[in-house]
């Protein structure tokens, strides 16, 4: 059944909501929403306190290493943590107290090109525990309509590079082996509040055999009534820019809380 799941964005060592097209390399081009006043840990803790699992914890770029692990620390083996995961680092995150590590970025070396062997090497690193691994396929839109012709591909480097791999039914399926769930944003809706990808979740609960989480332009209740429509229950939907504890207006975290009660 859909559930809210929330999340902990890390830039620069502090927690905030960043509107996801402007996430390049450079602060003039950068759009944020929300800076917080508090550690990391104070969401963490906010998560726990409200039984809010399978929260994921993302670091965008450098800086945030010390932050995440603090995070981490606040609710051992219950949040998921993104953002540089490699073969060479992964385990370290297992063993920092992360439930599971999320990957994107490095399975497309060379400019964008998917690569198994990588894949193959991150499992390896978590002695082959696909449980411990969640794929991160977010995406860009490849046209602006919403017709049966919309088509997404992956997008990795803080969602600025547009690697070769298509979001469909052969790429879920090739994935579906090797993970145990799959986190996508939709990065061109992510921080505008302007509503879901509809189309992109409809296609993710035909596809996903698997747990999914679609994230990008969540505003309200009536969004996560949506998404359990669209998808018949099988697309769990992150809220962050709307929610009041990032300075949003849309929707509280307590109606969320009590929304995923009443699901159960």
């Amino acid at each position: 059944m859909t559930r809210f799941r929330p999340c902990i964005d890390l830039h620069a060592g502090q927690v905030k909501q960043i509107v996801g097209g402007t996430l390049d390399s450079t602060t003039t081009s950068l759009q944020t929403n929300f800076v917080s006043p508090h550690p990391p840990a104070h969401f963490a803790h906010l998560y726990r306190n409200n039984a809010l699992a399978g929260a994921h914890v993302i670091m965008l770029g450098p800086g945030n290493r010390d932050a995440a692990r603090e995070a981490l620390a606040a609710w051992p083996g219950a949040l998921q943590v993104g953002g540089g995961i490699n073969d060479g680092n992964a385990r370290e995150w297992i063993d920092a107290g992360a439930e599971k590590v999320i990957i994107t970025s490095f399975l497309f070396p060379g400019g964008g090109t998917f690569s198994q062997p990588r894949l193959d090497a991150v499992l390896a690193a978590l002695d082959g525990d696909r449980g411990k691994l969640v794929i991160d396929l977010s995406c860009r839109r490849h046209d602006s309509g919403d017709g049966e012709q919309a088509r997404w591909f992956v997008a990795m480097d803080k969602w600025q590079t547009i690697t070769d791999m298509e979001v469909c039914q052969e790429s879920i399926r090739q994935l579906e082996p090797y993970c145990s769930e799959f986190l996508i944003h939709a990065a061109d809706n992510e921080g505008l509040q302007k509503g879901v990808d509809e189309k992109l979740v409809e296609r993710l609960a035909q596809w996903c055999s698997i747990p999914v989480t679609y994230a990008g332009g969540g505003r309200n209740l009536e969004d996560l009534e949506r998404v359990k429509g669209l998808s018949g229950g099988k697309v769990d939907l992150t809220i962050g820019s709307a929610l009041d504890c990032f300075g949003g207006s849309g929707v509280t975290l307590a109606e969320c809380v009590e929304w995923n009660r009443r699901q159960e």
